[in-house]
């Protein structure tokens, strides 16, 4: 059955020096089948060959800013403000939709609704620089998504997550690692319809991150849980990591 919804997609690219893989993100995006996307990119102001990778597609992006700013989450704020969609979606660059018609499936899986639902998530796939398929996100995306899913980790991933831009708020920019988590729990606390596209919708690149950060991340994604579902029972579904974060502490 042909949808008779016909969203626009905001895509929204952030990157700073990224111009080794921000090529592969972009073609990604020119290439959908499905047409009604407003294409935005955030620069930092690189250093790099960036912005002449952007100046080769200039054509098919509808907003682009280069400046310094102050992190991810302030560009990607930035990029929020541009938008004009119907769905916000996040790309940054090294990532990509995970076919040409990613998009056309997505309206598609939504085809049976009224009205637009105001989430649309899926599945992530991880590949590696060459563009290969090593593996799978380790958690799957639930069947049934609610902003309770959360207290398990971030079972969807910040990119397979499209919000209805009317939802969305800003990123709380003083968390420097894990503000997706806290505006992706935000956004479901309004939503109604929450649909499960069934799609692999990204390739994410996987260069991993350094242990520092990660534990940084941690604590920050902490913080995020006990703000959002309360100390005692953050603790109770993560008393693993209470207790792996005292004895790092201890040693």
């Amino acid at each position: 059955m042909h949808s008779h919804l016909t969203p626009v997609f905001s895509v929204i690219t952030v990157t700073y020096n990224a111009g080794k893989v921000l090529e592969d993100t972009m073609q990604s995006v020119i290439s959908q089948t499905y047409h009604h996307i407003e294409y935005i990119v955030i620069d930092g102001g690189s250093k790099d060959n960036t912005l002449s990778v952007i100046e080769k597609y200039r054509s098919t992006i509808h907003s682009f800013v280069s400046e310094p700013d102050k992190g991810i989450y302030d560009a990607m704020n930035k990029g929020m403000a541009l938008a004009t969609g119907d769905y916000l979606c996040f790309l940054n660059a090294g990532d990509s939709f995970h076919e040409d018609d990613t998009l056309q499936q997505v309206v598609h899986s939504i085809g049976l609704y009224t009205e637009l639902p105001d989430v649309l998530y899926g599945e992530t796939a991880l590949v590696d620089s060459q563009r290969h398929f090593v593996r799978m996100r380790r958690l799957a995306a639930p069947e049934t998504l609610s902003w309770k899913s959360f207290k398990q980790g971030m079972l969807v991933c910040h990119q397979a997550f499209i919000a209805k831009r009317t939802l969305a708020e800003p990123y709380h920019i003083s968390y420097r690692f894990s503000a997706d988590f806290d505006w992706c729990i935000r956004i479901m606390k309004k939503a109604r319809v929450l649909d499960n596209t069934r799609l692999v919708l990204i390739d994410y690149l996987d260069e991993g991150t350094t242990t520092q950060n990660r534990k940084a991340s941690l604590k920050e994604r902490f913080r995020i849980m006990a703000k959002h579902y309360g100390l005692i029972s953050t603790v109770a579904h993560h008393a693993w990591f209470v207790l792996r974060l005292l004895t790092k502490a201890g040693q």
